[in-house]
């Protein structure tokens, strides 16, 4: 019998595992106000990479982690940047005001 158009034999590909490995779903709910914020503010934004919008990811992705949904990770390695104080002024406790000080 013939094989008329058949493609012949392809080439088999091994799908790849993801990353960060697998999570389980949150079918009880539990991080669904914060997915649900998160999900309002990306569409109030029209998907722009705004802070707030970033402020609730990273609080969605903490609460997936607190209910433990997903491995425990610090921010930093899933793509935010840590926290930084706000830079402290000195006050210039001697000399005269203006003065340049080395």
């Amino acid at each position: 019998m013939s094989t008329f158009g058949s493609p012949g034999t392809l080439p088999t590909t091994k799908p790849t595992p993801p990353q960060r490995g697998s999570f389980p779903l949150d079918h009880d709910g539990e991080c669904k106000d914060v997915m649900m914020s998160y999900l309002s503010c990306i569409k109030k934004v029209k998907g722009v990479n705004q802070d707030e919008c970033r402020q609730l990811a990273k609080s969605y992705l903490g609460c997936r982690m607190d209910h433990n949904l997903m491995a425990k990770d610090d921010f930093k390695n899933l793509g935010f940047k840590e926290d930084k104080p706000p830079n402290k002024v000195e006050a210039n406790t001697n000399g005269v005001k203006g003065e340049l000080q080395w």
